[in-house]
């Protein structure tokens, strides 16, 4: 199996309104990178998994919204508790509809909330 990784990164804000986040329930600030890994059984006929250039920029495409943004604003997060880990599922059925019928397999997003704690979502694919 093949895989390639691109990083990108978004500066968001939002809350978690839940008694399980202790302070994090009020509105507060994070930087997560993200690493986008996509995944295939064989290399293309370019003896590649995808492009570097494109799969940068599948990435980027899927941020562009959520850069400087209150994610408790954001129309697809309305009734979310905006966790690590939902951020990141929505961000990999974003790059999951960008790259049909492209040979891969599986993608994974990570999302880095400090160099100690990430989280992800892995998807296959079809």
């Amino acid at each position: 199996m093949f895989h390639l990784t691109v990083r990108d990164h978004v500066m968001i804000a939002h809350s978690l309104p839940h008694p399980a986040f202790g302070p994090a329930q009020n509105l507060h600030g994070a930087t997560y990178v993200i690493e986008l890994t996509l995944w295939r059984e064989a290399l293309s006929a370019e003896s590649i998994v995808i492009d570097i250039g494109e799969a940068a920029q599948v990435l980027s495409n899927a941020l562009s919204d959520l850069n400087y943004r209150n994610l408790d604003e954001h129309p697809e997060l309305v009734d979310t508790l905006t966790t690590t880990e939902a951020v990141a599922q929505l961000i990999a059925e974003r790059i999951a509809t960008s790259l049909p019928d492209r040979g891969l397999t599986k993608l994974d997003v990570t999302l880095r909330e400090h160099p100690d704690a990430w989280a992800g979502y892995t998807m296959t694919l079809d």
